[in-house]
């Protein structure tokens, strides 16, 4: 990796993290469909060379972290080990563009959230601030 890396101004630690509680309201299946349609939507956008081909298997991994993440057995620990999301997407050139383009995709499958993936309500806008600063933690390049 013959690049300069970027440091966001902030921490991991800094975000605050979703509630627990939109795990015990969605369920696991739920979750799993919330990322199988964000991926689907990564698949379609201008960073989808990014992302392997086969979107089911990496909605899939992405799922198992969300699930843990909001409340649900640590699946991503068991299968992966320790998640260090900014170490494992370092390989990739992430820049402020393409960290839009990412929240972009998962607001879209948000939109209907409540209705589609028994999201709750009161819980989605932290759960969007925390969208918003974690994808801020993954830009790794200035330009």
């Amino acid at each position: 990796m013959n690049r300069p890396i970027y440091v966001p101004p902030m921490r991991p630690g800094d975000v605050r993290p979703p509630s627990k509680a939109i795990f015990a309201q969605m369920g696991e299946e739920n979750v799993r469909q919330m990322l199988r349609d964000f991926y689907q939507e990564l698949g379609a956008s201008a960073i989808k060379e990014m992302f392997p081909r086969n979107l089911e298997i990496a909605s899939q991994k992405s799922a198992d972290f969300f699930i843990g993440l909001l409340g649900g057995p640590a699946l991503y620990h068991q299968k992966h080990g320790n998640p260090m999301m900014r170490a494992r997407h370092m390989p990739f050139s992430i820049n402020a563009q393409k960290r839009q383009v990412w929240l972009d995709c998962f607001e879209a499958v948000l939109v209907d959230a409540e209705e589609k993936y028994d999201f709750p309500a009161d819980e989605l806008p932290g759960f969007l601030e925390f969208l918003r600063g974690f994808s801020m933690w993954m830009v790794n390049s200035a330009e």
